[in-house]
């Protein structure tokens, strides 16, 4: 009988790891756990000690956890990217959002704009002061808590202009995604999974249920779900 390998994420894979757990059982007689929360949330646990075998985060994160020794560097695999959307509520006028001068000016002209505390939501503070427009606006953003989908936010009534991984605004009720970000000022947040230093079941990383799921979310078999989800391989 094996153990359920435990694994704690970020908002943003939640629902592609539950996914690709319930695809990986349902091929094999080992069990997952996924524990989803925020992203600084997750980092922070796994820094203060608690025991998971997998930690996927966005990569600069796994980098911070590899350089302090919480997790194994050399278990490390690339598991997905993911592009930043843009939604409003259903039924809500579309703004032209083609080019990054649209962008800009559906910023401007909304009432409120939401975005996340995660790689997404640091990435857009970036492009707003570079486009001048931080301070105008600033009295207008709404930043989702950790663990909040912006959409939710969208939905709500809380935002009008939303901005998050694609991945998270698929499948919220309440909200009409316009599209990505226009290529020129895209961003991708690449996901990766590394075995934590406290691994419960890992006594041999090679060989153990832990290497075999990250094996499997970067295999062929797994590219139908994350595509599904938003998100594109990354080999």
């Amino acid at each position: 009988m094996h153990m359920s390998t435990t694994i704690i994420s970020s908002m943003a894979t939640r629902n592609l790891l539950n996914d690709l757990a319930r695809v990986f059982e349902a091929k094999s007689d080992r069990r997952v756990a996924v524990e989803s929360v925020g992203g600084v949330a997750a980092l922070k646990r796994i820094e203060e000690g608690e025991a998971f075998d997998i930690v996927v985060l966005a990569s600069n994160a796994i980098d911070k956890l590899a350089a302090s020794g919480h997790v194994d560097a050399t278990s490390r695999v690339r598991i997905a990217r993911s592009g930043v959307a843009l939604a409003v509520a259903a039924g809500a006028p579309r703004p032209r959002i083609d080019d990054e001068a649209a962008v800009r000016e559906a910023v401007l002209a909304a009432r409120s704009i939401g975005y996340s505390t995660g790689p997404s939501g640091v990435y857009l503070t970036r492009l707003f002061e570079r486009w001048g427009i931080a301070e105008r606006i600033a009295s207008r953003i709404v930043q989702a808590p950790p663990g909040v989908a912006v959409g939710a936010l969208i939905a709500q009534g809380e935002v009008e202009l939303g901005f998050q991984q694609l991945s998270e605004m698929i499948g919220v009720g309440g909200i009409d995604v316009l599209g990505m970000l226009p290529p020129m000022i895209q961003t991708l947040t690449v996901f990766e999974g590394a075995i934590c230093a406290k691994c419960t079941n890992c006594v041999n990383a090679r060989t153990t249920d832990a290497r075999a799921f990250l094996d499997f979310l970067c295999s062929p078999d797994a590219d139908a779900v994350k595509a599904h989800h938003g998100m594109e391989p990354v080999r």
